[in-house]
Order: C-alpha cells, then sequence, then structure tokens
C-alpha cells in the first residue's frame, strides 16, 4: 500500500513538473473591493499553483489594491498610463509558455486554465482561445448584462483571453493607440495567425455596482479611439462592418445559430439589452457630430 501511495505521488509530481507555466496577467487601478476575490480563483485553480504565476501590473492605485495584492504575489508592478500598456507590460514580464489576462473584478472557475492549456497542447494550431464570460450580481441591469453577454461568446465582439506566449509575440501584443477597440483589434491579429476556440468553464466579471452613467461614460470614452480602428483595417472590412455596424449589432449577434429563440424566451431581458444597445449607439453618434 505505501509502495501504491508513493507511486501516486511520484506521478502527480511528475505530472506538475510537465505542466508548463501560465502567466495571468491582472490589469488593476484602486480594486480592493475585487481583487482579493480574483486572486482566490486563481491561487484555488484546478492546475498546479507551482506553475502559474501571477503578475499584477498597477496603475497608480490610491487605496490598497497593493497591499492585498502582495499577500499573494511578489509580483506586483506599476504601469499606466492605459491598460493595452498594462498588459503589454505583463505578458511581456511574464515567463509562461501561456498567458491568461484578467481584469480585477473577475474571478475564474476552478478548471479554466488547466482546460487552457489542455486545449492548447492538443492543437498546436491554436493561437487564441475564448473564455465563455458570466456577468454576476443581483440588479435589473446587471442581469440585463448578462443576457446580452451570452450573446456575444465566440464572436467578433468578443476577445480571447487565453494566448500562447509566442503568439502573443507574433502580434506585436496589444495596440497602444487604441483604448477600447483595442481588445477587437488584438482579437483580429491572434485569429489572423491561427484558430481560436471557446471553452466551456467560465470566467465570472462582476458587475454587481452597476451604475447607468457610468457604464454609459467608459463606452463613450472606448469609442474616443475607434477611428484609429477603422483607420488601420478599413471600412469594408468584414469585422468592423460587424462590430460598428447597425444589421450585426442590433440584430445579426443575437439571431445567428438559432440564438433568437432566447430573445422571445425572455422579452423582458429583451428589451432591457435593446434599451442599453440604443442608449450606447446614441452615445456614438452624439461622439461623431461633436468631432
Amino acid at each position: 500500500m505505501k509502495m501504491i501511495a508513493k507511486n501516486k505521488t511520484t506521478t502527480k509530481n511528475q505530472q506538475q513538473s510537465q505542466s508548463p507555466l501560465v502567466s495571468v496577467v491582472i490589469t488593476t487601478k484602486n480594486e480592493e473591493v475585487n481583487i482579493e476575490n480574483c486572486l482566490k480563483s486563481i491561487k484555488q485553480q484546478s492546475y498546479p499553483c507551482k506553475n502559474i504565476e501571477i503578475i499584477v501590473v498597477d496603475n497608480n492605485s490610491t487605496d490598497k489594491t497593493k497591499e492585498i495584492t502582495r499577500r499573494y504575489t511578489k509580483l506586483v508592478f506599476n504601469k499606466g498610463p492605459e491598460r493595452s500598456a498594462q498588459r503589454n507590460f505583463g505578458i511581456n514580464r511574464g515567463k509562461g509558455t501561456y498567458a491568461l489576462y484578467l481584469d480585477a473584478d473577475m474571478t475564474l472557475s476552478k478548471e479554466v486554465i488547466e482546460e487552457c492549456v489542455n486545449t492548447c497542447q492538443l492543437d498546436n494550431s491554436i493561437t487564441g482561445l475564448y473564455i465563455p464570460e458570466i456577468i454576476v450580481g443581483d440588479s435589473f441591469w446587471v442581469k440585463v448584462r448578462r443576457f446580452e453577454r451570452k450573446f456575444y461568446n465566440g464572436t467578433v465582439i468578443d476577445c480571447v483571453r487565453f494566448i500562447p506566449k509566442n503568439a502573443f509575440n507574433k502580434v506585436k501584443g496589444f495596440d497602444l493607440t487604441m483604448t477600447g477597440p483595442e481588445d477587437w483589434d488584438f482579437d483580429k491579429k491572434i485569429r489572423n495567425i491561427g484558430n481560436v476556440k471557446v471553452i466551456k468553464n467560465e470566467v465570472s466579471h462582476n458587475e454587481g455596482n452597476f451604475n447607468m452613467k457610468k457604464y454609459l461614460q467608459k463606452k463613450r470614452y472606448y469609442s474616443q479611439t475607434f477611428d484609429s480602428y477603422i483607420n488601420k483595417w478599413g471600412r469594408e472590412d468584414p469585422d468592423i462592418k460587424k462590430q460598428l455596424g447597425i444589421s450585426y449589432r442590433y440584430f445579426g449577434v443575437f439571431t445567428e445559430d438559432g440564438k433568437w429563440m432566447k430573445l422571445f424566451a425572455h422579452p423582458i431581458l429583451t428589451l432591457g439589452m435593446y434599451y442599453l444597445r440604443f442608449r450606447v449607439g446614441m452615445g456614438f453618434l452624439v461622439r461623431g457630430r461633436r468631432k
């Protein structure tokens, strides 16, 4: 019996030693309310902890974000001015074969990293993985956001979150000239050099304190560099026509692949979702007129 137990321990240690290192990069700014839950979810992964390095790239927080973070990792850095620069810095600083980037208000389900690594190792043509995102919170508008977000998983509205480091290097990371559409730009570059896939395990995104005014302000802020994104790829680019065009953003993404049935199954949430889409769209039009 002792020999069997010893063999099991040896096998487990061998598996851990063979598991590739994963760099998890978290960007923060005044996230003392959320950061610990995010870090705990990483520490609780089914993937071996010794094969995960946590890198936190903070942007001049004035609260206890850094203090809390240092309880979980020594790799805490300060970098700005925007999340594109933070992500590039963190992933470039990492030593992992793979990289996963998160926001501080996200938490991982237990087997996310394990599934991501296994999926990539089974198919070396994969250059990026989408992780289904679940919006969490109790308010009506959070429920609307959760309903809306489920339509986007794996579409051009989404963005890969787990990438092989060599793929990241090949596309030269996130474009620092954009804040908002840099996710779409990065996703497009990753798709252009290989295959992408949606995994089954999920990441939860805490929007429990949803504030309509702040939400719309954030959307307007992110739209300020849309022109840079459009100019880079061209107005006739098929992805851009979907991402910024009315037909796909308001209808296509919600009806393709039989998803339209969900709209009729949840009429109140559907109305709320279209109200949000309308408000965001109006903000984009107002932005255009002011230029």
